[in-house]
């Protein structure tokens, strides 16, 4: 990622509108009632100065205690959480809660993608530090809308290439810079977090940060050390390592991302 870019991803406000519209997502799915016997664990109360004092869920945020992905090469379903306002986040049902979800990002609504359920709950993955990150939603919580994105996004370090998949229908699939040796792009499964429009574009007309975060630094150019999808203005940069860890794509990947992609859509870096 450029310092630049990364300057993007650590000052724009929630004001900044995103370069358009991304794909509509499919209708509210039902939650799933639970099974004959089984019973919906309930949350531990949280109250609102208790949700103030929680680590936001955010890429700015760090919660050291929260549970790891355990199936890090796995794509998720599809399913995505999506807060309509803030929300806590729980180590396990029935635990203690660890972090706030709120309902928006930086331009986007927050939606995380849904890796595991249990009656009454379901384990999303979280945009925090440390890398990996994951945590609990009650979804009986009046505060939670359910979702479901068919797209996913797939990007083989080795090979330099990223596609982009509807269900089984591969989109597009181009050669792709990313990280350098000494700061790779990291490994796992992640999703798409917000979809931006610099001020000032000087390297990308827009700026699409993941969920993940450097493995090396701790900041871009002052930010969380986000690591994002997003343009470049030679093409020299493609099938190399050439980044700090963000994805550098040619103009129409970029087109068809950030058209195409909702918000919450898993992205698998392998």
């Amino acid at each position: 990622m450029s310092v630049t870019t990364a300057v993007v991803l650590a000052s724009t406000g929630p004001s900044t509108t995103p370069a358009v519209t991304p794909r509509t997502l499919a209708a509210q799915p039902q939650i799933a009632a639970p099974a004959a016997g089984e019973q919906v664990v309930a949350p531990l109360p949280v109250d609102a100065a208790g949700l103030a004092a929680l680590p936001p869920a955010t890429t700015h945020g760090t919660v050291p205690d929260a549970p790891r992905d355990s199936a890090p090469d796995v794509v998720p379903s599809g399913r995505l959480v999506k807060p309509t306002a803030v929300l806590p986040v729980y180590l396990a049902p029935g635990e203690r809660a660890i972090a706030a979800a709120p309902a928006r990002q930086w331009a986007g609504e927050t939606r995380l993608p849904v890796i595991a359920e249990q009656p009454g709950w379901a384990q999303v993955l979280l945009p925090v530090r440390p890398q990996g990150a994951t945590g609990w939603i009650y979804l009986e919580d009046p505060r939670v809308e359910l979702e479901r994105t068919t797209v996913r996004i797939e990007v083989d370090r080795e090979a330099f290439t990223l596609a982009v998949f509807d269900g089984e229908q591969q989109l597009g699939r181009w050669t792709v810079g990313v990280g350098k040796p000494e700061a790779p792009t990291p490994a796992g499964r992640t999703f798409l977090l917000d979809n931006l429009v610099p001020d000032e574009p000087r390297y990308s007309p827009v700026v699409l940060p993941l969920g993940t975060h450097s493995p090396t630094h701790t900041s871009f150019g002052g930010g969380p050390g986000t690591v994002g999808v997003h343009g470049w203005p030679t093409g020299d940069v493609f099938g190399q390592r050439s980044s700090d860890g963000c994805i550098r794509v040619p103009p129409d990947a970029l087109q068809l991302l950030s058209t195409r992609v909702p918000l919450g859509s898993p992205v698998l870096i392998r």
